[in-house]
């Protein structure tokens, strides 16, 4: 599987994607805001990163708003909150087959970047 999970309004996904050249190699591209995941795909990203918090934003607005910060939050709460919030998913996430890349960290960048290469 090849697939980009990703925020269309987002600067940073949108950076990422030019960076990596990720929209030159044919990968399935879902707008987390208008194409919400499900759960049977939250469930084969959390088998690729290990856990739901690995998955989890903790920049998304509503983190502050709703307290979250304040709470010692479980990973049935992570999960819950990622498919009620799109917001609450670290993006971009990006399936290449047996990889998963979350977030937008610079060392995480760049291995997307290498990968995508290598396609």
């Amino acid at each position: 599987m090849k697939k980009i999970y990703h925020l269309g309004t987002c600067t940073t996904c949108q950076a990422i994607i030019k960076e990596t050249g990720i929209e030159k190699k044919g990968l399935e591209m879902q707008d987390i805001k208008t194409e919400k995941i499900t759960a049977a795909q939250l469930e084969q990203m959390k088998k690729m990163a290990g856990t739901y918090e690995a998955l989890f934003s903790r920049r998304a607005m509503k983190y502050k708003e709703l307290g979250l910060k304040d709470k010692k939050l479980t990973e049935d709460d992570y999960k819950k909150l990622i498919l009620e919030e799109y917001t609450f998913l670290k993006r971009p996430v990006v399936i290449l087959n047996d990889k998963i890349f979350v977030g937008s960290e610079k060392k995480n960048v760049a291995a997307l970047g290498a990968a995508v290469a290598a396609i």
